[in-house]
């Protein structure tokens, strides 16, 4: 991927459902995507270029086994392909909303390879405390993953 997606916005859906992809995404995303379930109770936006490949590893998994089977439909099961208007819009299917809890406020937040697109209040309520943990986090990630 050319563009590394990045940074926060908050947003907000029109009447339609529709959401207007913020500018710093838009070549990242490309005019088109998929969208599907994030595992936040949020929704994540894939370039189609790292779409193919998340799922290429999605495809690897044995179908033998059901806890496989349910992590491969939570992502697959949900995933529809969006295209951006003219007006650099989206329109975020109904299924989707209900599933992260979309109405009307909204933050996008970048994640170098996909987008999360999460339900205002649950985003702060997610990270209201986060000035007490994220010492803690980056300790303990940076330990683990070598950051």
């Amino acid at each position: 991927m050319g563009s590394k997606l990045k940074g926060k916005s908050y947003n907000g859906l029109d009447a339609k459902g529709r959401l207007i992809v913020p500018t710093r995404l838009r070549a990242g995303l490309g005019e088109s995507f998929v969208l599907c379930q994030g595992m936040d109770h949020n929704l994540y936006a894939y370039p189609n270029s790292e779409w193919d490949e998340f799922s290429e590893k999605l495809s690897k998994l044995p179908l033998s086994n059901p806890k496989t089977r349910r992590f491969r439909e939570f992502f697959e099961g949900s995933a529809t392909e969006c295209e951006m208007d003219g007006q650099f819009r989206i329109v975020i299917p109904q299924q989707l909303r209900e599933f992260a809890g979309i109405d009307k406020d909204v933050v996008v937040v970048g994640h170098t390879n996909f987008v999360a697109i999460w339900n205002k209040d649950a985003w702060d309520k997610m990270h209201e405390d986060e000035a007490d943990t994220i010492e803690e986090l980056s300790e303990e990630i940076g330990e683990a993953y070598g950051i």
